[in-house]
């Protein structure tokens, strides 16, 4: 039987039927408010303060006010990971806006609501992962950056959420999605990579990518293996011709992409780089964080 749930929700822990917020809240109203997903490894919380920064300046840039520290929210997070007992999982951290009148004016909301979710999540089959995803470009495009800053993880993920809708509808596994100048931004949540004469290329996020964690260790990694990295506009051309194409995210992790737009990707199966990048991920993300459980706790 599977073990009960805690969740994090403003200071206190509750039970999963018990962690419950008011219909009032902006979040849940307008999508008002910031988010980060994190993942444990072997009971080590990978990149744990990366993400509590980048939430921390989502929320400063959107005038939402966090009412813990830094270091007081990123306790919290760890312990509600060894409340659950979880070596392996994914971390749901939520800061919206608040309770507040059926108005948009997010002053009349008194106090942002926190919530720390931990739990398991799978978001692709491991035949995928072995043998890759075919892809999309959708008819949605990416949010243009002077209207939303990429770099804000906002509640507001309608224009994923089309996105990958659209893919499915089109029988794909995953979505690409465009500007509105026809350059590539990212999936529908996730960081975009092609390979091409060794060379890694993936979209800067001033064209609508957002700066994701995932992505930043490919950097690190590919830097260790003397792999170049350019982070430079690119088209759908681009993705046709490539040697390979991979998508990373917290959630996907690292994922090949076989197939776009009905044109195989190079030989048109995984290829060496993403395969050696994928091994040396796994390396990294047992290690690099903050470790949940002392080394004598027994899970």
């Amino acid at each position: 039987m599977e073990s009960e749930r805690w969740v994090f929700l403003n200071g206190e822990y509750k039970r999963k039927a018990e962690a419950t917020i008011s219909v009032f809240d902006h979040g849940f109203l307008y999508g008002d408010g910031v988010f980060e997903g994190i993942r444990v490894y072997s009971g080590n919380v990978f990149r744990l303060h990366e993400h509590m920064v980048r939430l921390y300046e989502s929320a400063k840039s959107i005038l939402l006010d966090i009412p813990y520290t830094l270091e007081e929210l990123e306790a919290y997070v760890v312990e509600t990971v060894r409340k659950n007992q979880l070596l392996d999982a994914y971390i749901r951290l939520i800061v919206s806006r608040g309770d507040g009148p059926l108005g948009l004016d997010p002053a009349e909301c008194e106090i942002a609501n926190i919530i720390v979710i931990v739990d398991k999540i799978r978001i692709y089959s491991q035949e995928l992962y072995d043998r890759g995803l075919t892809a999309v470009t959708v008819p949605t495009r990416r949010n243009i950056p002077d209207a939303l800053n990429p770099r804000v993880k906002s509640l507001n993920y309608l224009n994923n959420i089309l996105a990958k809708a659209e893919a499915k509808q089109a029988g794909a596994g995953e979505a690409i999605i465009l500007s509105s100048d026809g350059y590539v931004t990212e999936g529908s949540s996730d960081n975009i990579f092609i390979v091409k004469d060794d060379i890694l290329y993936t979209p800067p996020c001033y064209l609508g990518a957002l700066k994701g964690i995932t992505r930043q260790a490919i950097f690190d990694i590919a830097e260790e293996l003397g792999l170049p990295v350019k982070e430079e506009p690119f088209t759908r051309h681009d993705i046709f011709n490539a040697d390979e194409v991979f998508l990373t995210g917290t959630g996907a992790e690292i994922i090949s992409v076989v197939q776009v737009d009905g044109r195989p990707i190079g030989e048109g199966v995984p290829g060496p780089i993403s395969k050696d990048l994928v091994t040396q991920f796994r390396k990294l993300v047992t290690v690099d964080g903050i470790s949940a459980f002392p080394a004598e706790v027994k899970v």
